[in-house]
């Protein structure tokens, strides 16, 4: 089924995140009132904002990226290798790392990015920290 898919030419990645702030006191106040609009609904208001903060990781908005690790094939290597390369560390660097590597070595036409949900979250969550770290959008992304 996937015999013309050329493996050269993907690049397999994953994204671990994690809430902003190490726990809902450190919270700045106005963002514990976002916060707390925003989860509303998830919460049911039978949970309190501070004991769900643990799950901020999941919004880019209240979460950063602490790591990105891909994963790539080497072209024209007989047996075939691949390549595991992890970003991690401060988060506007892992990011700037992250956009370089898909800059020199993966923006080329018929690229294809490939993780488990990452359509619905990594892609989407780490296009959002760059906004917010003011990084220019790949078009890869």
């Amino acid at each position: 089924m996937l015999t013309h898919l050329d493996l050269n030419k993907i690049l397999f990645l994953d994204i671990e995140t994690v809430p902003l702030y190490s726990d809902f006191d450190k919270v700045p106040e106005i963002e514990k009132n976002y916060f707390s609009e925003k989860t509303a609904y998830q919460r049911k208001n039978e949970i309190s904002p501070e004991n769900f903060y643990d799950r901020a990781g999941i919004w880019a908005e209240f979460g950063k990226i602490i790591c990105i690790s891909v994963g790539y094939f080497i072209p024209q290597t007989n047996p075939r290798e691949f390549r595991l390369k992890s970003f991690f560390g401060d988060e506007r660097k892992l990011l700037l790392g992250f956009r370089e590597l898909i800059e020199s070595h993966f923006n080329r036409i018929k690229l294809r990015l490939c993780g488990h949900n990452a359509k619905e979250f990594d892609f989407p969550f780490i296009a959002r920290r760059m906004l917010i770290h003011q990084i220019t959008l790949s078009n890869t992304l």
